[in-house]
């Protein structure tokens, strides 16, 4: 029982931690509840989703991450931006 819930709580510390960096809490959530202190110490190291360089999507402007190759919001296929945003965060 004890083990559950230490998995419990290093799940949530993990899940928080990547929600923090603006990743998905489930996925980290998941990840410190399987593998418990390892999983939260990779949240720490992992990378922040907010330092990604950006760019525009030329046929609705949703501001996108720069390795997407197809927009998420209209479907277009994207080339490679001639120009490149600042991370926002």
């Amino acid at each position: 029982m004890a083990y559950l819930v230490i998995c419990f709580f290093c799940g949530l510390s993990a899940g928080f931690i990547g929600w923090w960096k603006r990743s998905s809490f489930i996925l980290w959530f998941l990840i410190g509840a399987v593998i418990p202190i390892l999983g939260t110490a990779a949240a720490l190291l992992w990378r922040n989703e907010a330092d990604e360089p950006r760019r525009e999507c030329e046929e609705c402007g949703a501001n996108l991450p720069l390795y997407q190759q197809v927009c998420s919001h209209c479907g277009r296929d994207l080339e490679f931006p001639d120009q490149v945003l600042r991370a926002h965060g």
